[in-house]
């Protein structure tokens, strides 16, 4: 009795385990077609004859496995592209890599660049120096170089017989100066004359004239539309300051009113006005507080504007 328990144990035991210890199948199972369906053939893909289309050639074999039997180590044939590839350019810096396409001209340039070219053509010429560095006008305290005649930019401007004054009576200026022979023989009479005498030996002597402005071809004042100054006749020229050896400057603006200086820079002015037929300082009006403003021009009658 005992024994047949045992071998209906045993029995029992071996068909449990028999479905641990089954192999798994081959191939997987196929699943049954759903009631009320048809089957339908598998139709594989054909290749396009469209360059670039999306459809496989054929159905893709699959590959072995490495290790097994049928695999064998072949190289890949290179995948050739249907597009076109692209050519990248090296580039310099930051160099674009599409040049900007130019905008379109306006239909106007071509009028716009003649009456530009007008206008260029319509400045006078520069006046150009032709004579040698020396002694002009016929004086030889007055040291230049006689220049080609300058033309009017506006009606009333010019000079017909220039010089470049550089120096009168031994006295430089510190920028060369256009004038006609008038002007700068009645400046080298008043340096000469006044000047020098009235500094004497402070500073010792003077060394130089600071020129505010000489040839210029502009209305009075610089006021558009008034009448053409004598700066652009070449009959004026302004002085803003006298400067001494030692380096000192006597200035209109500063030592016109100072207790020193100003004795000698009124006592020169006044006595300006004899070699030039108008002088104008810091009591003729706003625009003469910081330069005097000498000049040639006739007045009626002879006389003289000094102010």
């Amino acid at each position: 009795m005992r024994m047949r328990a045992s071998v209906l144990v045993v029995f029992l035991i071996a068909v449990c385990a028999a479905p641990l210890s089954a192999k798994a199948p081959t191939s997987s199972i196929r699943p049954e077609l759903r009631p009320g369906t048809v089957a339908q053939p598998v139709q594989l893909a054909l290749a396009s004859t469209k360059p670039g289309a999306g459809a496989l050639s054929a159905s893709r074999r699959p590959v072995p496995r490495p290790g097994s039997a049928a695999f064998v180590a072949r190289p890949r044939a290179p995948v050739v592209s249907a597009k076109p590839a692209k050519v990248v350019l090296a580039s310099a810096g930051n160099a674009v890599r599409v040049s900007p396409r130019p905008d379109i001209r306006p239909a106007n340039l071509k009028r716009r660049f003649i009456v530009r070219a007008a206008g260029v053509r319509a400045q006078p010429a520069a006046p150009v120096a032709i004579g040698r560095r020396g002694s002009v006008c016929g004086d030889n305290e007055i040291k230049g170089q006689t220049m080609s005649a300058i033309p009017g930019r506006l009606k009333g401007c010019g000079v017909a017989n220039p010089v470049r004054i550089t120096s009168v009576a031994g006295v430089t200026l510190s920028q060369p100066a256009t004038l006609n022979c008038r002007s700068a023989k009645a400046l080298k009479k008043w340096v000469s004359g006044t000047v020098k005498p009235t500094v004497g030996r402070l500073g010792g002597g003077v060394a130089s004239l600071r020129v505010a402005a000489h040839y210029s071809c502009r209305a009075r004042n610089n006021v558009r539309g008034g009448k053409i100054s004598e700066h652009g006749r070449g009959n004026a020229i302004d002085i803003s300051a006298i400067i001494l050896k030692n380096g000192v400057p006597l200035t209109v603006l500063k030592g016109w009113r100072d207790k020193v200086q100003g004795k000698i820079l009124k006592a020169v002015h006044r006595n300006a006005c004899g070699p030039f037929r108008t002088v104008l300082g810091p009591n003729a009006d706003q625009h003469h507080q910081d330069h005097f403003h000498l000049d040639v021009a006739q007045h009626r009658g002879g006389g003289s504007y000094c102010r």
